[in-house]
């Protein structure tokens, strides 16, 4: 197996680096065009035949995430692989760095992040600021910490879970035996509810030379924990956006972790606490591809292949807004509205390509750029409202 380093160090031939993805989604998808721009090669694995990356693929394995033979096989078929979702099998991936495989980020990153309970106590004991949290170990456990903690209090699965399906709101004394009984037979923790003033994140390369690089700190709103708009720039104070950085920076040194990360975070009284990491792209740094200097996806390959990364400059103002499946419909679906948000300046469509929608699916995403934010956000809000997800006729 060969070191990144190696694959270019004579030249870079077209074709001559085969980049292996674990999943096949929008991540997936994105990181293949950024890495097709460059003529690689692309192997990946996903449990859909027809998964958005399938398009892209110039080899397929269809299989479960997590399955054993299918990571090995996928494994001896490139020179470096990276995963788009936390599902990857991280005991597989250790097993194969042992062999000399080149993996990024590390399975040993992966290990930490995939577990939030895990994540916590790494983040708690590198100094990071967290929101309190415990261990669930009983219903009378969960009562006495809730009564610590305040209510609302939050439940969440340790594994398997994204874009909040994996959290429980604890309202009240009442809430927590219902809350145990929805995570029946997983692993759970409770956290202390953060009153935030403003959801924020930041995206952060690092190579494998230890060079580190953060793009610019965003605004996030969620509804029903999805991620519904992000907003860039931030609006928060330069102290504030240089600390955010800071501490987002010092999370992906102390991983030691290499390719891009997403630090979600909270910000309360101009203090700031981590709530989550993903060690992949992250839906907050889509507006790269049309508002920065280069894109998180090209800085992840960059990463991930011991290449320079380059400091990310904002070109414009810019809001992101996710394309959600319809309530209560999972099926064949159609965009609506178009050629009337085309006509809307500054905006860029992308579509995923999923072939069914279910509730609140991410189909895909747009970004609205303007010389003014509020602007943006007008013509964003605008698009929202002409674009829409329909049942496909004859459904």
């Amino acid at each position: 197996m060969k070191h990144p380093l190696s694959l270019y160090k004579y030249g870079f031939s077209p074709n001559g680096i085969t980049l292996g993805i674990i999943g096949g989604g929008q991540l997936g998808k994105m990181i293949g065009i950024e890495a097709k721009r460059m003529s690689m090669n692309l192997a990946y694995l996903d449990p859909d035949m027809n998964c958005p990356a399938s398009t892209l693929a110039d080899q397929m394995i269809v299989s479960d995430f997590k399955d054993e033979k299918s990571i090995l096989e996928l494994a001896e078929k490139v020179d470096v692989l990276t995963y788009e979702i936390e599902l990857a099998n991280s005991s597989v991936l250790k097993d194969l760095e042992s062999r000399g495989h080149l993996i990024h980020p590390a399975s040993g990153v992966l290990n930490t992040i995939q577990n939030k309970l895990r994540q916590k106590k790494f983040l708690k004991a590198k100094g990071i600021p967290v929101p309190a949290f415990e261990e669930v170990t009983s219903v009378e456990q969960v009562k006495k910490i809730c009564k610590e903690f305040g209510y609302p209090s939050v439940l969440k699965a340790s594994e398997d879970s994204y874009d909040g399906r994996g959290n429980f709101i604890v309202r009240s004394a009442s809430d927590v035996e219902r809350g145990i009984k929805y995570f029946e037979g997983r692993r759970c923790m409770i956290e202390k509810y953060i009153h935030f003033t403003k959801e924020i994140s930041v995206m952060v390369s690092r190579n494998t030379r230890g060079q580190i690089v953060s793009f610019p700190v965003v605004q996030n709103i969620h509804t029903n924990s999805i991620l519904d708009t992000t907003i860039v720039p931030s609006g928060e104070n330069k102290r504030v956006e240089s600390n955010a950085k800071s501490i987002a920076e010092k999370v992906v040194k102390s991983l030691r972790g290499v390719g891009i990360f997403g630090i979600e975070m909270f910000l309360k009284d101009n203090k700031i606490m981590i709530n989550e990491i993903a060690p992949r792209p992250h839906n907050s740094g889509h507006y790269s591809i049309e508002a920065c200097s280069v894109s998180q996806f090209e800085q992840h390959i960059r990463a991930i292949l011991g290449l320079p990364l380059v400091e990310p400059r904002l070109l414009s103002p810019v809001v992101m807004m996710n394309i959600l499946g319809i309530p209560d419909y999972s099926g064949e679906y159609s965009f609506k509205g178009i050629e009337k948000a085309l006509s809307v300046p500054g905006l860029k469509l992308h579509f995923y390509g999923k072939r069914i929608t279910k509730p609140q699916r991410k189909l895909g995403h747009f970004t609205v750029t303007a010389e003014r934010i509020e602007e943006a956000l007008t013509r964003a809000r605008r698009v929202k409202k002409l674009l829409t997800i329909g049942k496909r006729s004859g459904n």
